[in-house]
């Protein structure tokens, strides 16, 4: 990407945060940049493909982060990592999560919201662990929720100091509750396979993680049937688990 094509973007992260996406125009964005509007519509098509270039680096790292966290191992670390990657790539990305919560519409709008839903349900499901009780579902979304708004709110705190005083706060609310003592009886049983859905066996040759574990990616055969699993109602868990992939890598297939 060239130069001029960087210091747009950052003119337009700074415009869209300080008035909002819609509020700025292709001319303010030009006149911010020192350039004629002819010349922006050379770098950048429209104010759309402005909005995606600065929000696909925060989405990306942010799917990445959340899929080493859950090759973690344990329950215990895939979660403080899964959270710790979190606020990680937010604090990276101050600028951008200002910039779309100051203009709240921009988190409806697809492929943003898809990804940002997909990425948000992953980390739910990630610091929850094993145990599905309600209160434990709970307790990982109030958590979750809790990551991003500090990183909004204290923009005059130093990075270092914020992410140890969320993370602080994070230990504190899970400790409240001990989902590996609360019992699942109120959970829902499983129910029994769909009918037309089969297990499949697994080809040779398939994409498979840098650790040389689970799959990345789902035949197209795979793809289907963990979609009419999830339509099924089944949990995302007990699909990865059935297909011998990760969380992320059905989630992945389920946002497209």
């Amino acid at each position: 990407m060239s130069a001029t094509s960087q210091r747009i973007l950052a003119a337009s992260r700074a415009l869209f945060a300080e008035r909002g996406y819609r509020a700025s125009s292709m001319q303010a964005i030009a006149d911010q940049v020192g350039i004629t509007k002819a010349a922006l519509y050379y770098h950048f098509a429209s104010k759309d493909e402005i909005l995606r270039h600065l929000t696909l680096p925060l989405l990306d790292e942010l799917e990445s982060a959340l899929a080493e966290a859950e090759a973690g191992g344990d329950p215990e670390t895939v979660r403080w990592r899964a959270i710790e990657g979190y606020v990680d790539v937010y604090l990276r990305h101050r600028e951008t999560l200002v910039m779309l919560i100051r203009d709240m519409t921009l988190l409806v709008q697809a492929p943003v919201a898809d990804r940002f839903r997909a990425a948000i349900a992953l980390a739910n499901d990630l610091v929850c662990g094993p145990e599905r009780s309600l209160e434990g579902r709970v307790r990982a979304s109030q958590v979750v929720a809790g990551l991003g708004d500090p990183v909004v709110l204290f923009l005059d705190v130093p990075p270092e100091r914020l992410k140890r005083l969320i993370l602080d706060g994070a230990r504190a609310l899970l400790a409240r509750s001990d989902p590996a003592q609360e019992g699942a009886a109120n959970d829902p049983a499983p129910t029994s396979r769909p009918a037309g859905v089969t297990d499949s066996p697994r080809p040779r040759g398939r994409p498979r993680g840098r650790s040389g574990g689970r799959p990345t990616a789902l035949t197209e055969s795979e793809a289907r049937q963990a979609r009419e699993l999830y339509a099924a109602g089944r949990p995302v868990a007990e699909i990865a688990e059935r297909l011998g992939v990760s969380r992320a890598t059905v989630y992945r297939c389920l946002k497209t």
